[in-house]
């Protein structure tokens, strides 16, 4: 058997297509009454399957929050499942935003429910945390190579607490943050056309030329939106990484819901303001 196609190519294809633009599937109990649906399962498939419908066809990356789902528990993660298969039976592909992060078989389990083909909770990509170390990542780093998926480790968030561990000066004189990029890097040496292994940094953070974000893998940028950042703010944030900037939105798109017309709308209205802004 061939081994898969590696995430890295397969996003840079699907953002050369379809638009650099990742739209969030956050499934909250405040949207779900914008909505006018109520905040039970019944509620959340109709959100998710609504969003996938009128977006799955036409968007590079559908970015489902784990969380929202499992707060209904069993019930919850069958949608979740549901939502993965049907987005990427549509087209789109599909990053897990589950922020997974743990030692030795406690990773190498999230890695198999998230990164193992078999899984039916396989998503082409999976934001973790790697504040246990880098190096507890390695079981998930390994699974998404056999699969072809990819991770987002968390770099540079957009929440003011996030700096006061990534923002910290290990004893080597580096910050967290800059040796987290520089891990991606080493892993994604010499992949064409991207690489697999990508960082997870804030649309929001201004100006981050201290920091080497060339690492020659995608760039997952909350914030674009209701956060407070616009596709306008991308080239001085990102400097000279911004090509491989996957900048997310979640609210500025799903507000426009529950017609699906407002939802394609409103995306299309994104990615053209990104394409902009990055010519």
């Amino acid at each position: 058997m061939s081994a898969p196609e590696p995430f890295g190519a397969r996003l840079r294809r699907a953002m050369d297509a379809r638009g650099p633009l990742c739209v969030g599937i956050d499934p909250h109990a405040s949207l779900l009454h914008d909505w006018g649906l109520d905040d039970d399962v019944a509620g959340l498939e109709r959100f998710s399957r609504t969003t996938v419908e009128a977006l799955a066809d036409r968007v590079a990356v559908l970015k489902p929050q784990a969380a929202f789902f499992e707060r209904f528990g069993s019930r919850g993660v069958a949608v979740l499942e549901r939502t993965v298969t049907e987005a990427r039976a549509a087209g789109a592909l599909v990053i897990m935003d589950a922020k997974r992060g743990d030692i030795g078989s406690t990773m190498g389990a999230y890695a198999a429910a998230f990164l193992d083909a078999d899984s039916p909770l396989f998503a082409d990509a999976l934001t973790v945390s790697p504040y246990l170390g880098f190096g507890a990542l390695a079981p998930a780093l390994q699974a998404a190579e056999a699969s072809g998926a990819g991770l987002f480790v968390l770099a540079l968030t957009s929440n003011p607490e996030g700096r006061e561990v990534q923002r910290a000066v290990r004893d080597d004189g580096t910050t967290v943050a800059a040796t987290m990029l520089r891990h991606l890097a080493e892993h994604n040496a010499g992949a064409e056309p991207l690489g697999s292994f990508g960082a997870v940094v804030g649309a929001t953070l201004g100006d981050l030329s201290s920091f080497d974000l060339a690492v020659n893998g995608p760039l997952l940028a909350p914030g674009i939106g209701a956060q407070g950042a616009t596709p306008a703010d991308l080239p001085a944030v990102f400097g000279p990484a911004v090509r491989n900037v996957v900048p997310s939105v979640s609210r500025g798109v799903l507000r426009h819901g529950p017609d699906p017309s407002g939802l394609r709308d409103s995306a299309a209205r994104f990615a053209d303001e990104v394409r902009a802004a990055l010519d």
